[in-house]
């Protein structure tokens, strides 16, 4: 099946062609496309410490960024030119940016990371830079010209506020309007100036670092009982090299270290808690019980399984394999039946999601 959002092209046609190998243009991918926001409840929205928010200003060569929360009279400070405001997570607060992001539904959940909104003076926008994560960038209201270049191992400007590019060279230059669709792969370079007031949504992707799945893993394996023991020395003797690191302390180390034993269940159960984790500024609030016959996941809820185990929001159960095929509808499509879901006996689950906030 073709979709107008990749061009004509069926995804599985878009992921063997283009996903994470080379960009893709489709204009008038969105027609009628204006945003999914406006600038007023962008700024407010900018304004919370409930979001994550960065004011980038441009003055010649020199960069300066802000970090939200950003107050009103932080925004009357600006020029009118060379500004841009980008407010990740905008999906969570608003319909429409939500609406977009499941657009994008024929990419595993798990990928799946949130829309950043970015609202642009004439003449803004973030410098040359390089992501590690596959990106769409859907224009808005206005217009904006991207400068790409192919992905190379780039060099950084050293001491900027910015992960910018220090030896960009665009190789193509694409004006995008409103409803225009630009998907970039991880790794290639790329520059977005306003000409005017403009909004762009981007589409971002979850691709965890090596390092960063490292270091969160142990905080897992910490949290359910590392090996534990006190480092005792008998017969020390003297120390004739005071700053010399003692065998035995090495000794100690290596063996309580090799002690440390996981099983695939547990990297399985680390993987969907760090996938489903919510960002540190994201709140949830109870929800009252409505009277329709379908239940909704709360934009901010983030719901993945395997086999019968389910992950939501950090938190992790198994279910019996006959609930997990319906609870596994609710995951996929994000809603579901009301009655579907308490003929299952899943009520009981349900409600508890209500009262923590992670349904609509």
């Amino acid at each position: 099946m073709e979709d107008a959002l990749l061009g004509g092209l069926s995804p599985k046609e878009f992921l063997q062609r283009h996903w994470q190998k080379r960009p893709l243009l489709v204009r008038r991918a969105l027609p009628g496309f204006r945003g999914v926001i406006a600038k007023r409840p962008l700024f407010a929205l900018a304004s919370s410490d409930e979001v994550e928010s960065r004011l980038v200003e441009r003055r010649g060569a020199h960069w300066r960024v802000t970090h939200g929360p950003i107050s009103q009279d932080r925004f009357k400070q600006t020029r009118a030119r060379d500004w841009t405001l980008l407010v990740n997570g905008v999906n969570q607060h608003a319909a429409p940016a939500e609406q977009l992001l499941r657009r994008f539904a024929f990419l595993p959940q798990a990928r799946l990371d949130d829309v950043m909104v970015s609202y642009a003076a004439p003449g803004g926008g973030v410098g040359p830079h390089v992501d590690s994560y596959d990106v769409f960038l859907v224009q808005g209201a206005g217009r904006r010209l991207w400068r790409i270049e192919r992905a190379r191992r780039f060099s950084l400007v050293e001491r900027a506020p910015l992960k910018l590019i220090e030896d960009f060279s665009p190789q193509e230059e694409y004006l995008l309007e409103p409803g225009d669709l630009l998907y970039l792969p991880p790794g290639w370079g790329h520059d977005g100036i306003a000409l005017g007031e403009c909004f762009t949504c981007s589409v971002g992707f979850r691709a965890p670092r090596g390092a960063e799945l490292g270091a969160a893993f142990l905080d897992y394996l910490h949290e359910r009982g590392l090996p534990d023991a006190e480092y005792r020395d008998p017969g020390l003797k003297p120390a004739t090299q005071g700053g010399r690191i003692d065998g035995r302390m090495v000794e100690f180390a290596a063996r309580l270290l090799g002690r440390i034993r996981w099983r695939r269940r547990d990297v399985e159960d680390f993987l969907g808690r760090f996938l489903t984790t919510p960002k540190p500024e994201v709140v949830f609030s109870p929800s009252r019980r409505g009277k329709g016959e379908s239940i909704r996941l709360h934009p901010k809820t983030q719901l993945l399984y395997r086999g019968n185990r389910f992950f939501i929001n950090g938190e992790s159960f198994a279910v019996p394999r006959r609930q997990a095929r319906t609870l596994a509808q609710l995951a996929d499509r994000r809603q579901a039946s009301a009655k579907v879901l308490d003929r299952a006996g899943l009520g009981r689950l349900i409600s508890g999601w209500r009262q923590s906030g992670y349904l609509r």
